[in-house]
This record gives C-alpha cells, structure tokens and sequence, in this order.
C-alpha cells in the first residue's frame, strides 16, 4: 500500500528561502507546512528534502556561507496566522541536505530566523518566537557556538515575548541586530504587540545587547520589526510597527534613527509581513516585502512594486555576489528571478497547496475537491487517461480560500463552496459564480460581537445525504436552504456560549486585524446522520455539541461531560451503520494544548467515551471520518499524519507509509479509495483500502494472506507517460492484488488469474526473467512490470489485465506499443498466490469504464477473439524469426570455425546458400534495418511492424472490429502463412540436407531451432 500524489501542482506559503553563493543553480525553500525543498535548476524543478523528519513547518533556513554542505533549519513558522503548525527546534544537514538531525530547542516551536557566522558554521544564532497560543521559557535570541551541540539565550525578555529577527553586519559579523516581539494568540484574538518588544544591538558577537530606543525611534510599544544591515556597515533598516511607525534608517550604525517613510503598503498587516532586506552592494536599495514585493533605491524614501508572483510576500534571499540573483517566498510558493526582480520561475511546480477540507462527487473519475489557503477552490480528477494529472485537470469552483465544497449530488457541474463569509453556487457549463450567502456583507473590519450572524473562516456547508436539494450552512446558528441557497431559513437558536467578551476586534493593541479568522462562538462542525432524515448534530468552536432529531425543530445539548472548557469541535462524523452512533474530533492547539482528542457516543450523546489512546501528543486531532464498508474501521487526521483504528477507536495506529509528514486537516472515502486533505503537501490519496477491511483476529498469526481485489476497471491506458515536470500520479491501473507474508518466502513465489473456466490467462513469479523487451529510446515508455515483490509484510502488484504476452523477438524495435495480450473481459476470474506449499485463491471482478454506454458483450468478443488471433499469430511470425536467426547464428559459428578448411569448402558453400534462402523469409517477416521506432519512414513495414500497428488498431476502444480490420487481418495473416510455409520448407528439407553434408565431412551437425526461445 502506497499513498499517490494527485497534485495540484500549485504552490502554498513559504517563509524561508536561501540560495548558494557561487552555485547559481541551487535554491532551497522551506514551506510553512511543506518541509523542506531544493532546486539544482534554478527553480525550474523542486525536490523534497525533508521527508523523513517528523515536522513540516519550516520557519527560516541557512546554508552556512563557508561550507556549503552544512545547512541549518529553524521549524515552525513565525508569521503566526490562524492556520499555522509548530515546530519542534533546529534541525542540521552536513551533506547539502541528503540527511538531517535535530539539534535542540525543541518547545521553541515557531522560529523566525536562523544565521551562521560567514567564516564560521559552527556560530548560529536563532531567533525564536516562541509559543504562538501560551507561555514558555524556550523563546528569545539563542546562540551556538558549537554547531548545535549547545546553546545559550542570549537575549530574552520574558516568558510572553520571543525573538522575530537577528542579523549580521555583513562586514562584521561580531555586530548583530536583532529584535524581540511580544504576541501571542487565542483562539478569539491576535495580539501583536507591547512592553517586551524592541530593537537590539550587540557589538560582541551577541555575548551582550543594547536597547535601542529614543534617538529618532518611535515612543510607545511596539509590535513587530524587521531589520537588515546595508552595504556599508553605518547603514541600517528597521521596519518598525508601532503606532508611529513605518521604515527607519539609521546612518550611523544604530545610534540615530530617522523615519524614512510611512507608506500604507509596507505597513499594512505588520504582524503577518514586516519583512526587510537590504541589497548586499548597493546601500540605498532595500527590499520590502508585504502584499507585494517593493524595492527602493533611494534609501528607503520612495518605492516601486516589482512583478513577483501571487501576493503577500514573505522571504527573500539576495545573492551576496550577484544582486541580480535573488529567491523569494510568498503565500504561492518560492520563486527564482535572475535578472534583479523582472522576471520570475513559476509557482506551478510546488505540490505544497494546503487544503482545509475535501470532499469527492460521484463521477469517474472522480473529482476531489477542497479549497487552498491564500489561493481558490479545486477541484481535480483523481486519474487522468494520459496518465498523470497535469493542469488541464483542475479548476476553481467559486468560493475562496478557506470554505467546505458541496458538489450537487445529481449533478457535479454545480458545485457549492464556501469561504470566509462567503457561500457560492458555480455552475461548470457557464463558468458563472453566483454569491448565495446568507448574510452577502463583507464583515471586515467589524469585531464579531457587532454582526448579525457570526460565520468562521471555515464555515459548515453540507448537502443532506436524505434530499440532495437540501443545503445546510452554519453560523452561530444553522440555515437550511431547498432551493440551491436562493433563499435560507434558521433552524436553530445559536448553539454556542456567545461569550460576548471573546468577539471584540482583534490584531492590538496597536494595529487591528479583523479577518473571520478570530470570529468566535461559531459552529465549527455539522453533519446530518446518513442513517436518520432529520438527524443533525452541530458543534462550536467553544466546545458545545448539539443534537436534533427532529430537523431543527428541538435541540439537546450532549456535550461531552469531560469535554475541556473552550475546546473546538473540529468534525462530527455521524455513523453510516448506526443513527445514535457519532463521533467528534477536538482540537484545542489555539489553547497550547496539543494533545489528541476524539470522543465516541453511542447513544445519541447521552453518554461519550474518549478513545484517542494511541495518537500521541504532539498529534493534535482536526478530522476523524468512519470507514464506509467497514464498521469500526475509523480514520483520522492529526497535525502530524493519518491514523486508523480497527477496533472503532480504542486502539489507534500510523497509516503513515510514504506520506510525509504534514498536517492532515481532513479525509474522505470515496469507495475504495482514503482521500487526504493535507495542509501543506495537496491531496494525496491511499488507492484500495481493501486490505484494512479484510484484517481480522486471525491476521496476525497468519503467514500468508491473499485480500480480495477491488474490483478491477477495464480501462485503456496510455503506452507512454510523460512524467517529466510538475503532475500529479494516477492511481495504479488495472487490478490491484495486495497480499502479505509474515516472513520473506525462501521459495518463488507464483501469481496466477485463471478465468471462469479456470483456464490460465496470466502467469507470473518473483523470479525476474530476461526481458525481450527492446532497448529504451524515450523515457515517457510505459514498461510493463512482470516480476511480482515477495517481501516481508504487505506486497502489491497491479495486473495490467492482459493476457499472456506472445512470444518476443530481443531488442526488437516497433513503431506501436509492441507485442501484447488482449485485454481480459468483463467478468469473473481467480486470483490464484502460491508460496511454498501454501495457495491461496480469491475472486475477482473486472468491470467495463463506466463512462462506455451501450456496450454490447457480443461486440467485446468479436474484439477479443480477433485480438487472441492477432496475439497468436505474433507469436507464429516472432517464432519464426527467432529460429531463423538461431540457425543463422549456427551457420555463423562454422563458418568461422572451418571457413578456412580447403577440404570443407563445399559445406561452407552449402552454408552460404542456406543462409541466403533464409534471407527474404526474414525480410519479409520483419524489416531488418528496424534499428529505431521511427526507421519505418526509411524503411517499409513488413509483416512484423504490420501486425504491431494493426494490434494498436483493433484494441482501439471497446467494440467490434470493423468489417476493414477483419479484411486486413486475412490479408496479413495469408501473407504470414506464405511464409511460414517456405520457412517450414526450409526447416523440412533444406537443413536436413545440409546435415547430411556435414555428416559425411565428419563435422557437427545443426541443431533444428526449438519451437520457443
């Protein structure tokens, strides 16, 4: 079992960046929930390189200026938005980032910059924040001088304020500035700002700090400040937020200051931005980042906004020597320019999108669907028949970044999504979004306790599994719409505390920040139970849970007795067995409490059962969803991966697999398939589950067991991928057979599928055979994997449902897809798995694509037995080729061995004349200067190459062969029979008579080519 990469291939937020100076290819990045990632291209291509660590929220990144190889991570963002992970410390690579290791600070969990000394990798410095939602000692300004190995705060405040920001006097790295921050958050407010923060100053490679304030700085608290050294060493930048704030520039080292500019666009939003970076040469150009990319160069009085990408800009590296060659990060992913900021690498090569929720519709292939963080809603297929899912197979659906998606059941070209604030109806055919919110205002800039219906950023939005034209949208209340959201009724009261001392304006004390992030006292969660019409549980952000049976007309609170105070009810799942069965993930990291929590009823809330014993903390619970086909088999997503229970949730295990880990915010099951919404990493998806519905008590004792295959979709697949650039994977195709082994098998191990009759359509083994395949020519091929894996644990091997292959010709070349079996038929077969001493059988169902209408099982015949014939006749022509070149390699061998031999000069001669009747029989069953795919432009197709395009032709969709094909068919198969008949005659009667020559010169006689190689 293998967790698939579906894409999109569309970036999320990244932070950190930093190039190489003197390696002008090589870039790295490091997601704010994506781990880290390199580039030797120049951005053109991006690879992960942080896969194996066990945190995905990258803060701030170094490569150290006087070794290359040793990288320094700093984890956890420090632009602490309300959707934000944590770290656990630094993380070190002293191989260029093949391998890592964490080297302490592990509860700093957001850090907003890391430094290494230019002359020495061992000094580091990291500013760290901190927790975002509690106090901790482990924040402030830390240093190293040892690598790692030990560490020193250096500059601290106190237990509510952390370090932002730390740098170097290019010139003289025993000058630093740094600044602390306080802020924290709560799951109602950001608060940016006060006494603990401030600008500091060390001239003694950070052993001791000055404050800077006064002498042009401004009064009063401040929030959040960037600074950056210039050129020149007197040069200095702060971004400064305070109530007189904006960028200051001080010419004397840090001793004076003046205010250069208070522009709204490098101000706005000072806690999530205030990012500034001087240019390395010139001392009056400086960058600033916030909703877009802003360059001075004229010390900071005026500024220009450059074209990078997508918006809101946060992480800018300059190269030292060469200005012009720069890397920034921003909410759409990481992005190269060359050329000073007027052209920038695409963002469309990051699988980094972070997703909220997920939902699939009903077609096939079916479309998964979420909506991307600082970006829009998708919706994208979950396979594609070019085989990869590129592009062209995703697309917007209304709504915004952060909302629930509804595909209307009947038909999904209408899709409902939410957003902040926002509900919308898009319909596919025109493209045309249409608002159907229940409250269409933009509540910006207002606190919560002052609007008439309070909706979070992620509002509840669900269609009643009962009536498909039955909307649900949640509020501090639930609406219910029948008429595709033309008009809303309220079903409820509000059904949260409506603390009114948790909705006031948030972002202060010194720079408000009103997004419906902070709205509180909001249902969180809503579901309708598919088992009971009516049957409609809700839960707050404030930690209530609601229950009513009777659609909205009553409402019993069956909140969890032991719920915590204040705690977030992240997902109710209603179970799809039992109506008074219900379960609930809580999440309570907002409250700097990051233990899991899933609650179990099975009385309708009556009485809950806490069963999370397994996810450890650390593991923080956003969604638990109950398997479909299984009863208690349940699934949920942690801050740190995906678990599964099959035991209804007293036990809990990893289902980590391949997936990296990532934020996991929701799952779904769309038949056979576990679909991930991770928060940084896009959809992954978990293809055949089938096996953790089919594990039982008698599991784990068994040495070897055979899961009975899903069944098996009879689909024309391309015979050539093109892989290279950013596209997602399709799911393995054609029948997917898992099986395990307690213990490697010592034996080889056998996979066979009989049909209905039991006759045999397909063998295969573990022991790899010689391949005849011809040699590579384009790296898009398709290459058919015959060798099944026999390894300890599980094992999957997916059966491309051909039939045995015909007989080969080694490196042959062919303009087509080569020599092949037939697709199987619609049907049932046997999947037969022999160890050892042990087989093991299960049935097996192949059906046709679903999207072929109309299909007529006698015309499917037609195809397959002109198909067989073709196969047959393959195998009739390569035959015969490979016997003539046999004996053509045996007359060779004389040759060599007697040509020079007077007294056998006529067996020689006899040789030759053998060889040369052979000669035209092979031309015309194969053309002999075939030395490419393409040589056919050169050369004429012969029998060989005929019937390979003719194979292409007649497997060409499902249905019966043409009245054409079946003509060219008995055209080609006469011309085959012409001449296997003169080969045969020369097998008859020319050998033999060669034979009797060389018996009587007392020489080796030929030996007749065998019937197969």
């Amino acid at each position: 079992m293998r967790w698939r990469q579906v894409g999109p291939f569309r970036g999320g937020r990244v932070l950190a960046v930093t190039g190489v100076p003197g390696e002008p290819n090589v870039f790295y990045f490091g997601g704010a929930s994506s781990g880290v990632w390199k580039s030797s291209d120049a951005g053109a291509n991006w690879q992960p390189i942080f896969d194996q660590e066990n945190i995905a929220s990258i803060g701030s990144i170094a490569v150290a200026p006087s070794d290359h190889n040793i990288i320094y991570v700093g984890s956890g963002e420090a632009c602490i938005r309300g959707n934000i992970s944590y770290g656990n410390g630094v993380y070190k690579s002293l191989d260029g980032g093949k391998t890592w290791k964490n080297i302490g600070l592990k509860d700093t969990q957001h850090i907003g910059a890391v430094i290494v000394d230019p002359k020495n990798p061992n000094i580091v410095f990291v500013a760290a924040l901190g927790h975002a939602y509690g106090t901790n000692e482990e924040r402030g300004l830390f240093r190293s001088t040892d690598g790692g190995v030990t560490w020193q705060k250096v500059l601290y405040k106190d237990n509510k304020t952390g370090a932002i920001d730390v740098v170097f006097d290019p010139h003289n790295s025993n000058m630093l500035f740094a600044s602390l921050w306080e802020v924290y958050r709560t799951p109602w407010s950001l608060n940016s700002g006060g006494p603990g923060s401030g600008l500091y100053k060390s001239t003694d490679g950070g052993s001791t700090w000055k404050h800077l304030e006064g002498h042009g700085l401004p009064d009063g608290i401040m929030g959040r400040i960037g600074v950056s050294v210039g050129a020149d060493s007197s040069r200095v930048y702060a971004l400064i937020e305070s109530k007189e704030g904006g960028l200051y520039r001080s010419d004397d080292g840090g001793e004076n200051w003046i205010r250069m500019n208070d522009d709204g666009r490098i101000r706005q939003r000072a806690w999530y931005f205030t990012h500034i970076f001087a240019d390395p040469k010139s001392m009056d150009t400086l960058y600033v980042l916030n909703t877009g990319m802003f360059r001075s160069t004229d010390g900071g009085r005026t500024f220009n906004l450059l074209p990078a990408p997508h918006g809101d800009h946060h992480g800018l590296w300059i190269d030292p020597d060469s200005p012009e060659r720069m890397i920034n990060g921003n909410d759409g992913g990481a992005t190269v320019s060359t050329d000073g900021g007027k052209t920038w690498t695409t963002q469309y090569n990051q699988p980094t999108a972070q997703f909220y929720h997920v939902i699939t519709d009903n077609r096939f292939p079916y479309y998964i669907y979420g909506a991307q963080q600082d970006n829009s809603t998708i919706a994208i297929k979950s396979y594609d028949d070019e085989g990869v899912i590129g592009r062209q197979d995703w697309f917007p659906v209304g709504g915004g970044e952060s909302g629930y998606i509804v595909p209307y059941p009947p038909d999904p070209n209408i899709v409902f999504a939410g957003a902040e604030y926002v509900t919308t109806r898009f319909d596919k055919r025109t493209e045309q979004v249409v608002d159907i919110s229940v409250l269409p205002l933009d509540p910006s800039g207002n606190g919560a306790e002052k609007l008439e219906h309070r909706f979070q950023w992620t509002s509840p939005l669900f269609v009643s599994p009962h009536d498909p034209n039955t909307l649900y949208n949640a509020g501090e209340m639930l609406f219910k719409s029948t008429n595709g959201g033309q008009s809303w009724t309220a079903i409820s009261p509000d059904l949260t505390r409506n603390d009114k001392s948790k909705q006031k304006p948030s972002g202060g004390p010194i720079t408000l920040d009103i997004t419906s992030v902070e709205y509180y006292d909001t249902i969180f969660a809503a579901a309708e139970s598919p088992q009971k019409k009516d049957m409609l549980w809700v839960g707050s952000d404030d930690g209530l849970v609601h229950l009513s049976t009777n659609g909205g007309g009553n409402w019993s609170n069956v909140t969890p007795k032991d719920l915590p105070e204040w705690s977030m009810i992240s997902v109710i799942e209603p179970s799809h067995y039992d109506a008074g069965t219900a379960y609930i993930a809580v999440d309570r990291h907002k409250l700097d409490d990051v233990r899991p929590f899933i609650y179990r009823t099975r009385d309708s809330g009556k009485t809950w059962t806490m069963i999370a014993n397994g996810i450890p903390e650390g593991s923080y619970v956003r969604s638990v969803r109950e398997d479909t086909s299984r009863k208690g088999l349940l699934f949920a997503g942690t801050e740190t991966g995906v678990f599964f229970s099959l035991d209804d949730g007293e036990n809990w295990q990893p289902l980590k697999l391949n997936l990296p880990a990532v934020p996991i915010h929701d799952l779904n099951i769309h038949g056979d398939d576990l679909i991930a919404a991770t928060h940084g990493r896009a959809f992954w998806v978990l293809d055949n589950i089938g096996p953790l519905r089919q594990i039982d008590a008698s599991s784990a004792s068994a040495e070897m067991i055979l899961y009975k295959p899903q069944t098996a979709l009879r689909l024309h697949y391309p015979d050539a991928i093109e892989r290279r650039g950013p596209v997602g994977d399709d799911p393995p195709l054609g029948a997917i057979i898992d099986y395990y082994f307690k213990a490697a098998p010592k034996d080889e191990v056998k996979l066979e599928i009989l049909d209905s009759n039991g006759k045999l359509v397909r063998a295969l083994s573990s022991k790899p055979k010689k391949e005849d395949d011809q040699p590579p020519e384009w790296p898009d091929q398709v290459k058919e994997i015959t060798t099944v894996p026999a390894g300890a644990g599980m094992n999957r091997y997916a059966w491309n449902l051909r039939w045995e292959n015909p007989l080969k010709i080694p490196g042959a070349f062919y303009t087509g897809t080569g020599p092949r079996g037939p697709l199987a038929l619609p049907g049932r077969y046997t999947v037969k798995l022999t160890a050892g001493n042990q087989t093991q059988s299960q049935p097996l169902e192949i059906a046709v694509d679903p999207r072929v209408k109309n299909l007529n099982e006698a015309d499917l015949q037609k195809q397959f037995a002109l198909q067989m014939q073709i196969r047959d006749a393959n195998t009739e022509l390569h035959q015969a080729v490979n016997q003539i070149r046999e004996l053509r390699a045996e007359l060779k061998r004389i040759r060599a061995r007697f040509e020079n031999d007077p007294r056998l000069k006529q067996v020689i001669e006899q040789a030759d004349a053998l060889d040369k009747k052979m000669t035209p029989v092979e031309e015309e069953l194969i053309q002999v200067n075939m030395k490419g795919s393409e040589a056919n432009l050169a050369f004429p197709d012969m029998l060989n190459e005929l019937f390979d395009g003719f194979t292409s032709s007649v497997e060409t969709g499902d249905g019966a062969p043409t009245q054409q094909q079946h003509e060219i068919f008995k055209k080609l198969r006469g011309r085959l029979d012409q001449q296997l008949s003169a080969w045969r005659q020369i097998m008859t009667s020319d050998v033999p008579a060669f034979n009797d020559l060389v018996k009587k010169s007392d020489m080796p006689v030929l030996y007749l080519p065998t019937t197969s190689r």
